[in-house]
């Protein structure tokens, strides 16, 4: 098949193809003393403008973002304006959607966050209510399609373990309350999907690895990943790098795909139309956010 290239280098399938894409933007507003002591800045507002570079490079139609601040939204949008990009965006607390309305319609949009508490387990499992989901039912206005996208963040925190039993990222329960979070999801996505007879298309950071118990239920309930399925190219990095307020490393993760975190779920996937899974991890992105932007392009 011949291969369509932008101006930036980023491979395009011809057809009548959508680019969705799930970013993790990371939650953080203000300069970091320590970035600041290395003479670098990782406010929002120095790392909105890679962020605005990453989207005209990649050109997505739809963008779930995780971890997005009010103030990282904002000037998103104001970058957006300025550029005459055209983005609107769909609130969604830390969870928005962004999309590009001439080429799309919102039919219908459905937002929630996840219950701070489970029964039966201790602890909260929301911290300032940041772990939410958002949807929105487009039809695309070339085709006439319907498609369904929905973007989330789960909980984070990992399972306690002999070699570390406690600390600040470790709780009981985690990978059960992921594994709820997710399910509650799903269910939902795939009740509209049907609603709207149309295919449904579930991203995010869902903070567990591909055979976690969360994301097999997920492909028990008629789910499949955009990797498994993607006829040209399946991306295999896991697009992590390390990115926190004490620093940032210059290089990207090396470990097998199965454990990355970001993934694109896909319900009622017709055949052909899955073309590209893959995460976007030019060198400029290293002081902008810890994780990679992943995309599929579809054909509708």
């Amino acid at each position: 098949m011949n291969i369509e290239r932008t101006d930036s280098g980023v491979e395009r399938t011809p057809g009548r193809q959508l680019r969705l894409m799930t970013h993790n933007i990371w939650n953080r507003d203000a300069n970091s003393p320590e970035w600041e002591k290395q003479g670098f800045d990782c406010s929002a507002a120095v790392r909105v403008q890679g962020l605005l570079r990453v989207y005209r490079e990649t050109q997505p139609d739809v963008i779930g973002c995780q971890e997005a601040s009010a103030l990282m939204s904002d000037l998103l949008k104001q970058g957006f304006e300025a550029e005459g990009t055209g983005y609107t965006m769909i609130w969604g607390r830390f969870t928005p959607i962004l999309y590009r309305p001439d080429r799309l319609e919102l039919v219908d949009s459905a937002f929630g966050t996840y219950p701070e508490t489970i029964d039966g387990m201790e602890g909260t499992f929301n911290d300032v209510k940041s772990k939410s989901w958002n949807i929105a039912v487009f039809r695309v206005k070339e085709s006439g399609r319907l498609f369904l996208f929905a973007t989330t963040h789960l909980w984070w925190k990992i399972e306690p373990t002999a070699e570390k039993p406690e600390g600040r990222s470790v709780q009981a329960g985690s990978d059960k309350a992921r594994e709820l979070q997710l399910a509650s999801l799903t269910a939902r996505v795939r009740q509209m999907c049907v609603r709207y007879k149309c295919p449904g298309f579930l991203v995010g950071d869902l903070n567990t690895g591909y055979l976690s118990q969360a994301v097999q239920a997920a492909f028990q309930a008629g789910f499949r990943h955009a990797h498994d399925i993607a006829e040209d190219y399946a991306e295999e990095a896991v697009g992590y790098h390390y990115c926190f307020p004490d620093g940032f490393k210059t290089y990207y993760d090396e470990r097998p795909f199965e454990t990355a975190i970001d993934h694109i779920l896909i319900y009622g996937a017709e055949p052909g139309m899955v073309k590209r899974f893959e995460r976007y991890s030019p060198d400029y992105y290293f002081p902008i956010s810890d994780h990679s932007p992943a995309y599929v392009d579809v054909v509708l």
